[in-house]
């Protein structure tokens, strides 16, 4: 199996793949220490590179973990079976983890967590095979529904590795109680912060701690629309 990510959610999934003995034939990300000792392709374009990933697969599955990179073709005709790790709930948390977050605190939502989905052309729109729900409380942070998101991804992936590995079906789509509208948040969305400084829970979805280092572009947003803040 090959792996696409970056970071220590990635790295960790593949010592866990290694561990439980399934092979890894290749790992595509930018910091060679990501790939924990497996064969490492450092690449911007996967998609160029899909010859490559097809030589290399020796079962035929690719996962996609902490991955910024879009999948498109000619890498998703080549009879490889794609799937990616979202933090998130699908179909409402579209889109970067980093900013869906700021927005579900800020939009109010009860709960959060990770989907595992079928990748196809679109952005995080292919089949939602299983997914880990957690709830959101009013004492939750960015920093704390960040980590939990982390946390659910990997416990995600480890539940569902051995069936994908043995070609098993993970069971019927899982299906909410009370589906939030879908929505997709990328780096544009973050345009329409300013709107939200006077929310009341503008000071738990802002407080990135630690992962303001991992979300420059969410810090960027955050630092500008404080500058505006008048002192109280």
């Amino acid at each position: 199996m090959i792996f696409i990510g970056d970071g220590a959610l990635l790295r960790r999934a593949v010592v866990h793949a290694a561990a439980e003995h399934h092979p890894v034939d290749l790992v595509c990300c930018a910091d060679p220490a990501d790939a924990a000792g497996a064969p490492h392709l450092a690449v911007d374009d996967v998609n160029a590179q899909a010859a490559v990933l097809v030589a290399a697969c020796t079962d035929g599955i690719v996962w996609s973990l902490n991955n910024r990179r879009i999948l498109r073709e000619p890498l998703l005709s080549r009879g490889l079976r794609i799937l990616n790790v979202h933090n998130g709930l699908l179909p409402q948390h579209r889109g970067l983890p980093s900013v869906a977050v700021l927005f579900a605190l800020l939009h109010g939502d009860t709960e959060y967590g990770a989907t595992l989905h079928e990748v196809d052309a679109g952005i995080d729109t292919g089949l939602v095979l299983a997914e880990r729900r957690f709830a959101v409380t009013s004492d939750d942070r960015y920093r704390t529904v960040m980590l939990k998101g982390i946390r659910a991804c990997q416990t995600l992936f480890e539940e569902s590795l051995p069936a994908v590995a043995a070609g098993r079906t993970l069971g019927p789509p899982p299906v909410s109680a009370s589906p939030l509208p879908a929505a997709y948040y990328g780096v544009h969305a973050l345009e329409r912060l300013s709107g939200h400084r006077d929310h009341p829970a503008y000071p738990r979805a802002t407080d990135l701690g630690p992962f303001a280092a991992h979300a420059p572009e969410v810090t960027r947003a955050v630092t500008a629309v404080n500058s505006t803040l008048q002192p109280r």
